[in-house]
């Protein structure tokens, strides 16, 4: 933006100057030529009135030493010519051979016609302006009078005139850049602060704001909005970051009081529910990472990741084993992969409430009779965690749209459910950078799948 705002000022401004520098320099090299031509034109007309005195008297003596007194003194040509174009007098090379255009001149005055306006005089033109000039006495053409002047200094003038204009032009323009990329700062200075402060408040600094009194008045009103809207954001923030502190904090004592009636019950049971008493055990030691989890969030805004070699087809089965009540009550079966071990080193607790989400999601739209499999996989140097379930399945939309939250199929009829499942199980994944794939399978039902890390090893 920096850049479109620097164009935008600087174009128009680059073109001012070259115009008005241009129309300087034309002026003052028209002022130069005018004034050469004038000088000219002098010279022209007094030695016109001198000739005709000679020519009158037939004697070149006094208008000799003048044209060659003058020839000395300013390097200037004067040659007098009788009416017979003949070289009456000359200041200078006497015997010079004229150009075509000077006797075309002398030519024109032995005619009785005055010199014409020379041409334009520019520094890489021919050093040299020639201009001729009738000599009348009473009314009639007696000669002619030519006088050629070397326009070297001139043509200096006009050369230091152009270097003196570049000069100016130039610091003109470094001026402008100057000016116009301060002015394309001061302009954009509350939108770099705004940019700032949202990347600050996407790293965890909910307390970043803008200040209000930079920048053009047009976008402070922007800079206004933009810290009410972070300070109620952070008011947001707040209230869930209370909510969720005192929700898991509120949780841990009937889950711990929970544990010990566990405990206190398995003293009387016999060793047949050994079985049952230790995955209700796995069970609260799972809810209470997941509430340590849940506080570390609420009370730093993100949380520190166990991370540990796990597993995945042990995960995967004690997960399906978990679930296997649950599905059973909706005459679902569920079923683990039989792979080999499948090493991780992630995340255990993130990755079991993932997969949580999404066997509750597959549990929950399959037919009775149908089964739930739940398998670990390595592809290269990823690992997998699929769940296949045989329900009624998404089109090709649909599952693109499957992981937005509160999204709900069309053909999920009464089926309770908010849409945050595989929404909630993406965030979490996100976490470790990991992603939640869905696809539909061959055979109807879909195919959900957990993605660990590049960084899983086997």
């Amino acid at each position: 933006m920096l850049r479109r705002l620097v164009v935008v000022f600087l174009v128009p401004l680059l073109a001012v100057l070259l115009l008005l520098g241009s129309a300087t320099a034309w002026s003052a090299t028209r002022g130069i030529q005018q004034g050469f031509y004038a000088e000219q034109l002098g010279d022209l007309g007094y030695f016109a009135a001198s000739a005709r005195q000679a020519l009158r008297s037939g004697s070149t003596t006094v208008i000799d030493a003048e044209v060659h007194r003058f020839h000395e003194v300013y390097g200037t040509e004067v040659m007098v010519f009788d009416l017979a174009g003949g070289v009456w007098a000359a200041g200078g090379a006497a015997d010079r051979v004229l150009a075509d255009d000077e006797a075309a001149r002398v030519r024109l005055a032995l005619s009785g016609r005055r010199a014409d306006a020379p041409e334009p005089v520019f520094p890489w033109m021919l050093a040299e302006s020639s201009l001729a000039e009738p000599v009348f006495d009473d009314g009639d053409v007696i000669g002619a009078v030519m006088v050629s002047t070397d326009i070297e200094a001139p043509r200096t003038q006009i050369l230091q005139q152009i270097l003196l204009l570049s000069i100016v032009s130039i610091l003109a323009v470094g001026l402008g850049v100057l000016l116009v990329f301060q002015m394309a700062r001061w302009v954009l200075s509350p939108v770099r602060r705004l940019d700032e402060a949202m990347v600050a408040i996407e790293r965890g600094a909910m307390d970043a704001r803008v200040s209000e009194d930079t920048g053009p008045p047009e976008l402070r009103r922007m800079t206004r909005v933009f810290n009410g809207m972070a300070d109620e954001i952070e008011r947001v923030m707040t209230r869930q970051q209370e909510f969720a502190l005192n929700a898991s904090h509120e949780l841990r004592n009937p889950l711990n009081a929970l544990l010990l009636r566990v405990e206190h019950l398995s003293t009387g049971l016999g060793a047949e529910w050994q079985g049952d008493i230790e995955e209700t055990r796995e069970e609260g030691r799972r809810m209470v990472r997941i509430l340590e989890t849940l506080l570390a969030l609420a009370r730093g805004g993100r949380a520190d990741t166990a991370v540990s070699a796990v597993d995945l087809s042990v995960l995967a089965a004690r997960r399906a084993d978990a679930w296997r009540d649950v599905a059973a009550q909706r005459g679902v079966r569920m079923q683990a992969g039989a792979e080999a071990s499948v090493m991780s080193v992630t995340d255990r607790t993130i990755v079991e409430s993932a997969l949580d989400a999404v066997i509750d999601n597959a549990v929950k739209f399959s037919p009775p009779d149908s089964v739930v499999v739940v398998e670990a996989s390595r592809q290269g140097d990823r690992c997998r965690l699929t769940v296949r379930d045989h329900g009624p399945g998404l089109t090709v939309a649909e599952a693109a749209s499957a992981t937005d939250r509160f999204w709900r199929s069309e053909d999920s009829g009464e089926t309770p459910g908010t849409g945050l499942g595989l929404a909630i199980a993406t965030d979490l994944l996100e976490t470790i950078g990991g992603e939640l794939t869905v696809a539909s399978a061959d055979g109807g039902g879909l195919i959900v799948s957990l993605v660990l890390p590049d960084g899983a090893v086997g």
